[in-house]
């Protein structure tokens, strides 16, 4: 693969804090993108990228767009997300000049749900916490999906040990197939890719907020803990649930989170690890 000469990152940034190359970092590029050209013809007019606008995502949108592959890009507003999160999304419309749809949930649905138990309902039990990831992020999704055969996430193994079960290829609940282009990539992998070819990302990450959802369910995390304990960090229980990834067959396991057990399009939850350090809901950036 030939390099494009990266633009030097600014001190403190997350690209300059975590680029850091495999030293098959070419190879797994040529890889991801073999899978993402294999897929568009395969399935084509009927495949979608549904994008969290996370790094990983911004790394897979930036091949789609560099490659014109005929990929569709969607991705789920849930009316909770940091501004940042939002600006970001107009950012890569107009720097890749390409539509990224956005999928919302029913409007009288949200509504309806924060009269019954207010704004703050995710703090006030798991049970609560699970609906809200149902109605703003399952719902959508199964509406995303419908009518397309395949799907690609960001997801990567080292994000937590569920994770690190995938496959590159996988059957979802629904028979449809979907992607993990950057399954074997690493930390450093993605934010090198990022540097190199100077991807978009949520600004967010340079405030240490590795994964990044909803605004009331994330915040940064501290030097030593796990890169996903800024979600939904006043759980205790010794096991969280990322709601819509979806329970794969055949080959082996995943864009967001939510309700264990929901029924939305026949997704189901997937465990992910617990935070290495617990804090107060007071830690969400607004």
């Amino acid at each position: 693969m030939k390099r494009a000469i990266p633009i030097a990152a600014p001190h403190g940034s997350a690209p300059a804090r975590y680029a850091k190359p495999s030293a098959d970092f070419d190879q797994r590029v040529q890889d991801a993108l073999a899978t993402l050209r294999a897929a568009a013809q395969e399935f084509a007019g009927r495949i979608v990228q549904a994008t969290s606008l996370g790094a990983e995502d911004m790394v897979l949108t930036d091949l789609i767009a560099r490659h014109a592959l005929p990929i569709a890009i969607a991705t789920l507003d849930t009316g909770m997300l940091h501004g940042e999160t939002l600006e970001l999304l107009g950012r890569a419309r107009q720097h890749y000049g390409l539509d990224i749809e956005t999928w919302r949930p029913d409007a009288v649905a949200a509504r309806d749900f924060v009269a019954r138990h207010g704004p703050r309902a995710m703090y006030a039990s798991v049970d609560l916490r699970h609906a809200c990831c149902a109605l703003r992020k399952l719902e959508p999704l199964s509406r995303m999906l419908q009518g397309r055969a395949a799907w690609v996430t960001g997801l990567r193994h080292e994000q937590s040990p569920a994770r690190g079960q995938a496959a590159r290829r996988e059957s979802d609940a629904q028979g449809r197939t979907k992607l993990n282009p950057l399954l074997d990539w690493t930390q450093g992998d993605v934010w090198h890719y990022i540097a190199l070819h100077t991807v978009p990302y949520n600004p967010l990450h340079d405030e240490f907020f590795p994964s990044i959802g909803c605004a009331p369910c994330t915040r940064a995390v501290a030097l030593g803990e796990d890169i996903r304990a800024g979600r939904w960090w006043w759980e205790q229980e010794g096991v969280k649930e990322c709601g819509l990834h979806v329970g794969q067959r055949g080959v082996a396991h995943d864009p967001h989170d939510g309700q264990h057990g929901a029924a939305a399009d026949g997704l189901v939850a997937e465990p992910i690890a617990k935070p290495s350090i617990v804090t107060a809901p007071t830690g969400a950036r607004a």
